[in-house]
């Protein structure tokens, strides 16, 4: 299913996220210089761009794992927060429960079988019932194939097992918002097509994402929108038909030229 062929997001309502003006900078080195972002419930937005661009620090930013120097955040039913005040530990976990990230690398519990890894954040963090927990669990796990690996460890596991993992410990939270950081950048090329498919098919259902990601050919079929990044700012945005197609940007049409060659062949190492 193409994002024309999904459920209409209605822009008229009251989005779902709004980050303003967003600044951070690690020592001397400013990754956000200004950044803005709105996310609407239902949409895909995929943020690409080279190496140093800000994106992982976008998704930590919205997670609560990395406090931003300046700018404001508001999550649709939540107080808007200004980081001019550095926001304390509630405020950060409160980011938490509205959303959650999809890392590189799985960090899964390796002392941990597939069902406790899952389980272990809408039990121990949430407080849920751990009966219901489970099987909730147990559901997400048969929906993207894993059902008979339940009692698995993560060294039993091939990659794209162990991603899909972490997706489902991220839906078995609930939240409003899933963060994808290079999903599929420590995968072995084959196993990439596996954990697309779940995150395409998630997107199909209607949930509300941010992605970061290399897989441009991903991108434009998932994406309802597509950010260009390059030095701490948005250089171009748009919806992918447009931005891949006919880039108004000379940053983005060098970057594009560099990466998107057949998009059956292996990327550049732009990004």
């Amino acid at each position: 299913m193409s994002p024309a062929d999904r459920p209409s997001i209605d822009d008229a309502q009251p989005p779902l996220l709004v980050a303003r003006d967003l600044h951070k900078s690690f020592g001397t080195n400013e990754v956000l210089k200004g950044l803005d972002l709105t996310v609407h419930r239902g949409e895909v937005v995929v943020l690409i761009g080279p190496s140093g661009s800000g994106k992982t620090t976008v998704l930590r930013s919205l997670n609560g794992l990395e406090t931003p120097d300046a700018g404001t955040l508001a999550i649709q039913g939540g107080p808007a927060i200004d980081f001019a005040t550095p926001p304390g530990k509630s405020t950060r976990f409160a980011l938490r429960d509205r959303s959650a990230m999809v890392f590189q690398h799985h960090n899964l519990f390796p002392h941990f079988t597939v069902l406790q890894n899952v389980i272990e954040g809408p039990w121990r963090v949430q407080r849920r019932n751990k009966d219901e927990a489970v099987d909730s669990a147990r559901k997400l796990l048969a929906r993207v194939g894993l059902a008979e690996k339940e009692d698995a460890y993560p060294h039993e596991l091939s990659g794209g097992q162990q991603q899909r993992v972490g997706i489902v410990r991220a839906l078995a939270l609930r939240p409003d918002l899933l963060l994808f950081d290079e999903p599929t950048s420590a995968l072995d090329p084959e196993l990439v097509g596996e954990v697309l498919l779940v995150i395409k098919e998630l997107a199909d259902e209607g949930w509300t994402m941010v992605v970061v990601t290399h897989e441009l050919a991903f991108a434009r079929e998932a994406a309802d929108h597509v950010l260009f990044l390059d030095g701490g700012v948005v250089v171009e945005e748009g919806p992918p038909e447009q931005l891949f197609t006919a880039p108004a940007h000379e940053r983005t049409k060098r970057f594009l030229a560099r990466i998107m060659r057949p998009l059956d062949t292996e990327p550049g190492d732009d990004d």
